[in-house]
């Protein structure tokens, strides 16, 4: 939701217009009635390749957002297990790994413009 909200209307639709020209590109590959399957198959590729980047931007950007705050949770958990594990009982354990895991979000929180713009000019060098 927050990344939605970092990207314009255009942005958003934007991965929809990529789709429709690459079915139309699709489709014009396959109206190529000289053309033999391996041939067909190649351009089918080349039409699906910038929708492929486009994917691969995105996802990439994702995976990295989504495992520093493994990490950083990770971490709170570890923490949290080592209290435990000195005697810090289990009720302040549970407030410690509370706090740690909403400062986390809040951390990654500030990190989602950041994350958007890097998709934004990732998609924007696809375009040129």
């Amino acid at each position: 939701l927050m990344v939605d909200q970092q990207l314009t209307m255009s942005q958003q639709r934007a991965p929809m217009a990529k789709k429709a020209s690459m079915f139309h590109c699709s489709a014009r590959c396959c109206e190529d009635r000289a053309a033999s399957m391996q041939q067909v198959q190649r351009c089918i590729e080349r039409c699906h390749a910038p929708l492929a980047q486009a994917q691969a931007i995105v996802t990439g950007e994702l995976e990295r957002f989504q495992d520093r705050l493994s990490r950083c949770t990770l971490h709170c958990s570890d923490r949290a297990k080592d209290a435990l594990e000195a005697g810090g009982g289990q009720t302040r354990a549970r407030s410690q790994l509370d706090a740690c895991v909403a400062a986390c979000g809040d951390e990654h929180l500030r990190l989602v413009p950041g994350m958007a713009k890097r998709m934004r000019d990732g998609l924007a060098a696809l375009q040129h």
